[in-house]
């Protein structure tokens, strides 16, 4: 199984906040999953503003070498607009959902903007162990 993760799934992961944690830790363990760049960079945003540039740059390298991170090509980036502009979401979640489509994989997150019945992306909730 293939699986892409968003910056929700990861941030929750850093934090320790369960069982989100506990789940992309486990993932990490077995196997390598796919993240957007684009989603990346939000997470090295996100812990810039709480923890100082030199940590954020920090994790960052430590999650390339678990992660297998993609920089979007043109279509990637088209179909993530496509997917936002039918969506109500942030357009760094669109990528995700747009990798997890292209790669015909699992999106793991716990944001409710991507958890959506229907979606042309299949998804997993992590902030419940249960499939």
């Amino acid at each position: 199984m293939t699986v892409v993760l968003d910056s929700w799934a990861v941030l929750r992961y850093l934090e320790g906040a369960e069982p989100s944690a506990s789940l992309v830790s486990g993932l990490l363990d077995q196997s390598r999953p796919l993240m957007s760049w684009i989603n990346l960079g939000e997470v090295h945003c996100i812990l810039r503003r709480v923890h100082g540039e030199g940590a954020a740059v920090e994790t960052v390298r430590d999650l390339r070498d678990v992660i297998d991170v993609r920089l979007p090509d043109e279509r990637l980036i088209l179909d993530a607009a496509r997917i936002k502009a039918d969506h109500p979401m942030a357009y760094a979640d669109a990528f995700g959902a747009a990798l997890a489509v292209a790669e015909r994989a699992d999106l793991w997150t716990g944001d409710p903007e991507l958890l959506l019945e229907g979606s042309a992306w299949s998804w997993r909730d992590v902030r419940t162990t249960h499939k």
